[in-house]
């Protein structure tokens, strides 16, 4: 896991990403025990950790990047039963048995399976339910698609439509808060601002765009 990859790039995440429909986490919830105590790894700034948060659910976030625990401070600051963990989703440095939900969302990809895999055993209680939760446009994407026959045997899938609308403001701040992606200052960053822009300029309307994301989950109970 490249725990330096959001490095100045998580207020932008915060503010611009797109969040998850309440179809999706009902969905989930309707999996789990009740009272179940979840576990969501990489959780970034809480984007997915506090919707879970909100249904009354004790969760640890846990999230290895400085400035991403930042922002989810700020996400997470009216929620009790929410605990936020510095730790990687190889070690999350939580307790043995301690969970019976380990979540992921937009994050599966930038695991060690097998590493994450053992640790979903280790802090999770007998046969822990994990759950993957990602955006992605229309279609399932190549590399998601490869990451979760690898990580599942068995699984559960849903998918949930998703509509996301952008402003020209926010449709740069989600590029600005991908890895990868050149910040101002950056060379390259001129050019692809510009790509942008006209990316924009064609496909919306009324100064907004509509992109039209699925969102899939993903679940198994693993031994």
């Amino acid at each position: 896991m490249n725990i330096a990859a959001f490095t100045g790039r998580a207020k932008a995440y915060a503010e611009a990403r797109p969040s998850y429909p309440d179809e999706a986490v009902e969905y989930i919830c309707k999996l789990v025990p009740q009272g179940a105590t979840f576990a969501d790894i990489g959780a970034g700034t809480g984007k997915f950790t506090e919707l879970i948060a909100r249904c009354g659910y004790e969760i640890f976030a846990v999230e290895p990047n400085s400035d991403m625990r930042e922002q989810l401070t700020i996400t997470l600051a009216s929620f009790p039963n929410a605990k936020i963990i510095n730790g990687t989703a190889e070690a999350t440095t939580l307790p043995k048995n301690c969970v019976e939900v380990i979540t992921n969302a937009q994050a599966l990809r930038r695991f060690d399976l097998g590493m994450f895999r053992a640790e979903c055993l280790r802090i999770g209680k007998p046969n822990p339910i994990v759950v993957s939760i990602w955006n992605d446009e229309t279609t399932l994407s190549p590399a998601y698609e490869k990451i979760t026959e690898i990580f599942y045997r068995n699984p559960e899938v849903r998918k949930f439509p998703n509509p996301v609308y952008f402003t020209r403001e926010k449709w740069l701040l989600n590029y600005s808060s991908m890895e990868g992606v050149p910040l101002e200052g950056d060379t390259g960053y001129e050019a692809y601002t510009t790509e942008l822009n006209e990316r924009f300029d064609h496909g919306s309307k009324n100064g907004i765009l509509r992109l039209d994301f699925v969102t899939y989950v993903y679940s198994e109970r693993i031994v």
